[in-house]
């Protein structure tokens, strides 16, 4: 059994129910990202499922020099502060470098490991000094079996506040494949295991300048996660995903997100029970 990790009151791992994080895929604006966040929590509310909002203040690692990052770290936090304190929620969103874990930590509630950085040691290290809860993403260079050494980086540091995220593997030109081996095998370290079920049907620079996707798989990965075991599904949702600044085609749109939620929580009351 995995160890349980509080956020807020939030607890993740263990038999407690499937959580939720979700939100778009980087801040556009103040009003999007509350009007978003309001909207997922109703939701989230509607199926009792735990809810922690993500978005992005600074999307650093996109494909091309032309694509949209975000409104920065100063005003990126100022934006995920309001929506902790007026939607009453816990917030994440990815850090990028060093010298940003400190100020990012002041404002969010767990801190994102992007995937490829997954690896980067001193990053990790800064991360888990913060005592606030780290998601790592798993790089999609790395067998699940290598996130052994990142949880041993991150508890040097005296925090065991660790949530390890699935978001495939890469075997050729852009695709990514979801091995549900993955599972069991990250839930051995002892920690929650979460599945990024949006980013894993991405299809990395599959436009050129531009990442692809296959949203259309993105329920079937999602059921499919659940019934081995995940303790969270991390999902970039968006009311208009066509239309979305980053990120589109993987996204699932904001409607189609409740009869979602109510697929996997009965697979997940099957599985906890």
């Amino acid at each position: 059994m995995s160890k349980v990790v509080k956020i807020g009151n939030i607890s993740i791992g263990g038999h407690h129910p499937l959580v939720l994080i979700a939100g778009p895929c980087v801040i556009e604006s103040e009003q999007s990202s509350l009007e978003i966040a309001r909207r997922i929590k109703r939701i989230a509310g509607e199926v009792k499922m735990p809810f922690i909002f993500k978005s992005s203040y600074d999307k650093a690692n996109r494909t091309s020099l032309e694509s949209f990052r975000g409104p920065g770290l100063e005003s990126g936090l100022k934006i995920l502060g309001r929506v902790k304190e007026e939607v009453e929620v816990p917030v994440t969103s990815d850090v990028h470098c060093r010298e940003e874990v400190k100020e990012a930590a002041m404002v969010l509630d767990v801190i994102q490991v992007p995937a490829f950085l997954s690896r980067q040691t001193d990053f990790l290290l800064e991360v888990g000094r913060t005592g606030r809860a780290v998601n790592v993403k798993k790089g999609q260079f790395l067998a699940p079996d290598d996130m052994g050494n990142v949880v041993v980086k991150i508890k040097s540091t005296g925090n065991e506040n660790i949530l390890l995220t699935e978001r495939g593997t890469s075997f050729g030109y852009h695709n990514l494949i979801v091995d549900m081996r993955s599972f069991p095998r990250m839930m051995r370290f002892g920690y929650p295991v979460i599945f990024d079920a949006t980013h894993s049907v991405q299809l990395p620079a599959g436009q050129g300048k531009a990442s692809g996707g296959e949203r259309e798989f993105v329920p079937p990965l999602a059921r499919a996660a659940v019934a081995a075991g995940c303790h969270g599904l991390f999902l970039e949702v968006h009311p208009c995903p066509d239309k979305a600044p980053c990120d589109g085609p993987n996204m699932v749109s904001l409607d189609k997100l409740k009869a979602l939620l109510e697929e996997v929580k009965e697979i997940d009351e099957i599985v906890r029970d």
